[in-house]
């Protein structure tokens, strides 16, 4: 019954950022980020807790590094690997559990919900990502 939760938990909040990518709408002009040369590769993340305080990190990369790879290197996600990838619980240092609190991270490239999980997006230098407490 456990597990059940866990995967109706993770599949509603999947089909929640799924649900929001499909109705975004890209601002005019917009550039998607593209891979940097080698060199000091680094991108811009934020975590946005459940009271809304932003904390912002300069997050070093190394070429062909997924956004969660790089973040987990530097210790700033935590979570368990799933049937839909990573499932992210903890953002610097806050842990958020939906079975029990009705609370999860969404994952977000720039200003927009991702349509792709934090272990399935490239990192590009000069990217922003960002990782946003949601309850509900």
């Amino acid at each position: 019954m456990k597990n059940m939760k866990r995967i109706l938990a993770v599949v509603l909040a999947l089909t929640f950022v799924f649900c929001f990518a499909a109705c975004a709408k890209t601002a005019n002009g917009a550039e998607t980020p593209t891979a940097a040369p080698a060199g000091d590769l680094s991108f811009k993340f934020t975590a946005v807790d459940l009271d809304g305080n932003k904390t912002d990190f300069d997050v070093p990369f190394t070429d062909g590094q997924t956004v969660g790879e790089a973040l987990l290197s530097e210790e700033l996600i935590a979570g368990e690997d799933g049937d839909y990838g990573l499932y992210v619980k903890t953002v610097n240092g806050i842990t958020l559990d939906y079975e029990t609190d009705g609370a999860y991270w969404s994952f977000y490239i720039g200003e927009e919900p991702a349509s792709t999980g934090v272990d399935g997006e490239k990192a590009v230098a000069d990217g922003v990502y960002q990782f946003v407490a949601t309850k509900g």
